[in-house]
């Protein structure tokens, strides 16, 4: 295995390179960035300017007023980059080798105060040229700085600016290579990359949606929220003093039940004082933790179908890497203190009583239970008509065994377990693994009417999930 560089050793490389030239920019934690080029040596070779326009005033007469107010936002760094570059190439280009590359770095971070536990993140992107004349590209990123100091943060900080720099000259051919080497010299504890978005030259044919699950898989953030018209959100904003209802499953195919537990859950959750429409995000969310293919390799343009279908339905859809309840649970927590809600069926209910899930936590089931049914936080619960027998099961006669029949009566008397009662007879019996041999076996007859009519027409027009018309 090739070694991976050290910091130092790749801003070196930058400074040494005659060709590559630019500016670094940064607002909120001082400059990081660029103390790591001055630091490597030669950065008279490649930095033309460095500046921190800490001041708030200053700031605003340099790159102008933010509407919002907020100066650590995707538009604050735009309006950055979009003032450098362009200046940096006016005032050097007449004057430098026709062989040279331009970039213009901007960050702009909240990172831990003297006397604040605020959330720390920050916007992080770069403008650069690469190849001689080209018009720029650019790479945005959105960072959690998760170091317990002010100090640690802004090394981190500095580190992942640099594998940014670095990554953009060496490997813009390979996306998914620049993604993962924004961590050289980092783990996971220490940050997070939650958004990135590519645009430009080398860039123009990359799928946004295809990046956020990249991030993913590779597992610098741990998940991707999709929006309609082939949106990627960042979770923070779109789900910011939301109540969230989330129905978890792997959808191959979506199918009529999937739509009416959805339905039924919205009805029940809707019940809840200052619940509505407005303040409330439905979510679809499936996890890449248990769904490796046997090579032992992500199929991610298999969710990426699904999310489309889910996305087509009016859902926004959350891809992640939580294999546990309560771990996504936790994470929507994280992004909103309003009214959690967990969509499921009956046989989900035995997943979660089932001990073995919570091998190796030190308080086994109970410390799982505390995190999972925390403040506001409900499952609602779709009955299942059993194949073999023809059997409904409910949270009624749901059989748990023996030994934690009294805690499964407690949350369901409780009401942390919801029965969602008003379930349509008629569409609960559908199955999709039954649904989905049926595609492969071409017999529309036996599954069409149990998809959405939507769903039915891209399965057969972009023959998806096995299917052969022939």
């Amino acid at each position: 295995m090739e070694e991976k560089s050290t910091t130092i050793q790749k801003a070196l490389a930058i400074n040494l390179d005659n060709n590559k030239y630019g500016t670094i920019a940064e607002i909120g934690a001082g400059q990081e960035v660029a103390r790591f080029f001055f630091q490597a040596g030669g950065a008279a070779g490649t930095i033309a300017k460095t500046m921190s326009a800490y001041d708030m005033v200053v700031s605003d007469s340099i790159y102008g007023e933010e509407a919002n107010g907020r100066y650590v936002s995707r538009s604050r760094v735009q309006k950055m980059l979009n003032r450098e570059y362009p200046l940096l190439v006016d005032r050097v280009a007449d004057g430098r080798p026709k062989t040279s590359q331009y970039f213009a770095f901007a960050d702009t971070v909240a990172a831990r105060g003297y006397r604040s536990n605020r959330e720390c993140h920050g916007w992080v992107g770069i403008q650069v040229q690469l190849y001689p004349g080209a018009e720029p590209s650019q790479i945005m990123l959105h960072v959690r700085m998760l170091d317990k100091s002010n100090r640690q943060q802004q090394e981190a900080l500095g580190i992942l600016g640099v594998n940014l720099v670095y990554g953009a000259f060496t490997h813009y051919r390979s996306p998914e290579t620049l993604l993962a080497s924004l961590m050289d010299n980092l783990t996971w504890e220490r940050i997070e990359v939650d958004y990135a978005s590519f645009s430009g030259p080398y860039f123009d044919s990359l799928d946004s949606r295809m990046i956020a699950l990249q991030l993913v898989k590779l597992g610098l953030t741990s998940a991707a929220l999709l929006g309609e018209n082939h949106e990627v959100l960042l979770p923070a904003e779109a789900l910011y003093k939301k109540n969230v209802l989330v129905a978890r499953g792997r959808f191959r195919p979506v199918t009529n039940v999937n739509v009416d537990m959805s339905k039924c859950a919205k009805e029940e959750f809707m019940k809840h004082r200052g619940v509505n429409e407005d303040n409330t995000e439905f979510l679809a969310e499936m996890s890449i933790a248990e769904n490796l293919s046997e090579t032992g390799e992500l199929d991610l343009e298999g969710f990426l179908i699904r999310a489309e279908m889910l996305c087509s339905l009016g859902y926004k859809v959350v891809i992640s890497n939580y294999l546990r309840f309560f771990t996504l649970r936790a994470y929507l927590n994280r992004l909103t203190k309003k009214r959690l809600g967990i969509v499921l069926g009956v046989p989900n209910i035995l997943d979660i009583f089932n001990e073995q899930f919570y091998e190796g936590m030190d308080g086994g089931i109970l410390e799982a239970f505390g995190k999972l049914f925390a403040s506001k936080t409900r499952l609602y619960v779709y009955p299942r008509v059993c194949i073999e027998s023809g059997e409904v099961i409910t949270t009624e006669t749901l059989k748990v065994p023996d030994h934690l029949k009294h805690l499964y009566v407690y949350l369901l008397h409780n009401r942390y377990i919801v029965p969602l009662e008003q379930a349509d007879s008629s569409v609960m019996g559908i199955h999709s693994k039954h649904v989905l041999k049926k595609i492969e076996e071409g017999d529309d007859e036996c599954w069409k009417e149990k998809v959405p009519e939507a769903i039915f027409q891209t399965i057969v027009e972009n023959k998806l999930f096995g299917y052969d018309s022939e």
